[in-house]
């Protein structure tokens, strides 16, 4: 059996020797030569304001393709602009939080929502809410029901959930749907709680409605 053989220089006439900062990575400066940057540092132990195991890079970074991390902290972003849709979160118990006013607009710049921290008002272009049909003649209102649409022509009790379900604050919205002859809509009170002081309210008419709102205790009419 035979074995070729191999000439290698270490020494500087020979080239390829590694230079740069300690913990640069290295990068092609030549043919058999490269070098390293204090711009791009991997520091194996704590440094500075760093852990150990951090790849420190100074400068701007073009990636072509996926960047997938466990966590991501980002300061000063002054635009994000991305094609096709995007998501944040993958469970219920996420919370997304951010400090500072917030704008939607649409491609024609016009305004969708906002939200300011000056004035702490929101506005919105159009109001879509949850509707939710009453077709049974005993039902339970579930939140975060905002309007109850009631299509039963018979005598109809709707349960209101106790006003600390729904929070301080909410809105709940019942109107008859169709014309009902002697028979009502009865709302009544979860056990422990009033509305407008009382344990039940009776709708009575033509196509009558109500509007309630939670202050987290009671339900109160307006």
């Amino acid at each position: 059996m035979s074995f070729g053989w191999a000439y290698v220089d270490c020494g500087t006439s020979g080239g390829g020797q590694a230079a740069g900062p300690t913990g640069s990575v290295q990068f092609l400066t030549g043919a058999n030569s490269t070098s390293g940057s204090a711009s791009l540092l991997y520091h194996t132990s704590a440094y500075g304001g760093y852990t150990a195991s951090t790849l420190v890079m100074t400068g701007t970074l073009v990636v072509d393709g996926i960047i997938s991390a466990s966590h991501y902290h980002i300061e000063n972003v002054t635009e994000i602009d991305s094609s096709g849709s995007t998501y944040f979160g993958n469970s219920d118990n996420d919370l997304h939080s951010r400090t500072g006013s917030l704008v939607v607009i649409d491609e024609a710049n016009n305004k969708i929502l906002s939200a300011s921290t000056t004035t702490e008002a929101v506005h919105v272009r159009g109001l879509n809410v949850l509707y939710e049909p009453v077709t049974g003649t005993s039902v339970t209102a579930s939140a975060p029901s905002y309007i109850l649409g009631v299509q039963n022509t018979s005598n109809v009790e709707i349960l209101i959930p106790s006003a600390s379900i729904y929070g301080s604050g909410s809105l709940l919205l019942v109107k008859d749907e169709v014309i009902r002859v002697g028979t009502n809509i009865r709302l009544s009170a979860s056990s422990g709680y009033t509305i407008d002081g009382s344990s039940f309210y009776i709708l009575t008419g033509t196509l009558p409605a109500i509007s309630l709102y939670s202050n987290g205790a009671n339900w109160f009419v307006f």
